[in-house]
């Protein structure tokens, strides 16, 4: 089922796939990754001007990442504004995602709690470091293959 978005961005010819609605009824689309920054940018022209948040999941072990947008068109006198889901999945070797940070500014420690956690990088993003783990923590905490340090032998070993 295509919805509002889905229907205005296939008219002017923006490649995208409906992914259908959550149990909110907020439309959700994937955009491939190369394509990711240009949608940003049109939307937010078309008006989605808040990002409501950011995350990212690790989808199956072994499978693909997953960056997620959750957008919202503010505008003066609507009570109910429009909102969207946008997932922009990478590949597990090298996951590169465009930075948004440049579109909406807020994005800046979610996408670096999202490398920091699942190690997806988002190029152009102009302070992509670690926000939670030292710099000098090994592997992504989130990905469900990540094994954990075995911090007795750690302590044991000293």
């Amino acid at each position: 089922m295509q919805g509002r978005l889905s229907a205005w961005l296939v008219k002017h010819g923006l490649i995208h796939r409906s992914l259908g609605f959550d149990y909110q009824g907020i439309e959700t689309l994937q955009i491939k990754p190369e394509d990711w920054h240009s949608i940003a940018v049109i939307l937010y022209v078309y008006g989605y001007n808040y990002l409501r948040s950011q995350c990212a999941y690790d989808v199956a072990p072994g499978g693909l990442l997953a960056s997620v947008y959750h957008l919202t068109r503010i505008e003066y006198g609507v009570d109910q504004p429009e909102e969207v889901c946008i997932k922009v999945f990478a590949p597990r070797m090298n996951p590169r995602i465009p930075s948004v940070f440049w579109v909406w500014k807020s994005v800046d420690f979610q996408e670096r709690e999202s490398y920091d956690m699942l190690g997806i990088s988002y190029d152009t993003h102009p302070r992509l470091k670690r926000i939670l783990m030292p710099e000098s923590w090994v592997g992504w905490p989130l990905r469900k293959d990540y094994i954990a340090p075995n911090f007795y032998e750690i302590q044991d070993a000293h």
